[in-house]
């Protein structure tokens, strides 16, 4: 049994001493302990690889807001892991969740060869901060058009974070998404269908954050829709909830969608320089009942 195995059967321990139980590699809530409504605070931030609208690198600023939000599970894009001068060559989420006393798990959607031996790969791609427990995490593949190659072509790629986390015995599978940024269409179309390929093999009500880089109304986000609550749907139809860009907000392309059998409390655009992104977070009230989240690899 690798540590990392033995690591997960200890925190699962731990749930089952919490009122939870485990079986055929599937968790859920017992018929006692579903009467205790969950609530949590999420966000979803571009942090620009830590750079504000002034253009000046500085994690902590990106860390402030965080704290401040009172947010206990975050879902990052744009975040840089030795990447390059730009961010000091830093590992920003590690440093955040250092700052922050959080959890976190980071998925590279770029992972390349150091510049110089004895140094860090480089990487490039999006992450989790969290108050709570990470179980498991997963860097999924999605399509994608990689920015990085002179003639891309759409290819499965890493970069589509989930993490299982156990929110004071609530286990909810935790997804962090960038999609393609380009005017057409196509690959954002590709990447919503993956994604809702990947929400099929994990049982459970989720919540999905992330920067889709496309307004509410358009066709390839309608899925997204379909399947999932938008959470800024609660505030006024006359309220923009414009998040790109921070200098001048005047499109909504960051989103938090959860599980219909979840509920918003609240949701809200903070005002912050700190990146040029606006950062979303919204007060969530987990489902009650069984849960049926699948620790993978334990089926």
């Amino acid at each position: 049994m690798n540590v990392f195995r033995l690591m997960l059967r200890v925190a699962v321990l731990g749930i089952l001493v919490s009122g939870m139980v485990v079986g055929s590699g599937t968790i859920f809530a017992k018929e006692g302990s579903t009467s205790t409504e969950v609530n949590v605070r999420v966000m979803t931030y571009n942090i620009h690889a830590g750079a504000g609208s002034d253009g000046v690198y500085d994690t902590e600023r990106i860390a402030k807001v965080i704290e401040e939000s009172g947010a206990e599970i975050v879902g990052l894009q744009e975040v840089d892991v030795h990447w390059g001068a730009r961010s000091n060559y830093d590992n920003i989420v590690k440093d955040l969740a250092e700052q922050l006393d959080m959890h976190y798990f980071f998925a590279p959607i770029y992972d390349f060869d150091p510049l110089s031996e004895d140094t860090p790969r480089r990487q490039f791609g999006v992450a989790v901060l969290s108050k709570y427990p990470i179980l498991q995490a997963t860097n999924h593949e999605i399509t994608r058009l990689s920015t990085q190659d002179a003639e891309p072509k759409p290819t499965p790629s890493p970069g589509f974070a989930e993490a299982i986390i156990n929110v004071n015995g609530k286990i909810v599978p935790f997804y962090v998404t960038h999609l393609d940024y380009r005017g057409d269409p196509t690959v954002r179309m590709m990447q919503v269908d993956d994604m809702l390929n990947i929400f099929e093999d994990q049982a459970g009500d989720k919540i999905l954050v992330g920067d889709m880089n496309a307004i509410p109304d358009a066709p390839e986000l309608s899925p997204l829709f379909e399947n999932f609550t938008d959470a800024w749907s609660i505030n006024p139809d006359d309220s923009p909830g414009f998040t790109y860009s921070a200098l001048s907000p005047s499109k909504r392309i960051d989103y938090i969608f959860t599980s219909d059998k979840m509920t918003i409390q609240h949701s809200e655009v903070l005002s912050t320089l700190a990146s040029d992104h606006l950062p979303v977070i919204a007060d969530i009230t987990l489902a009650r009942g069984q849960n049926g989240t699948i620790l993978k690899g334990d089926e």
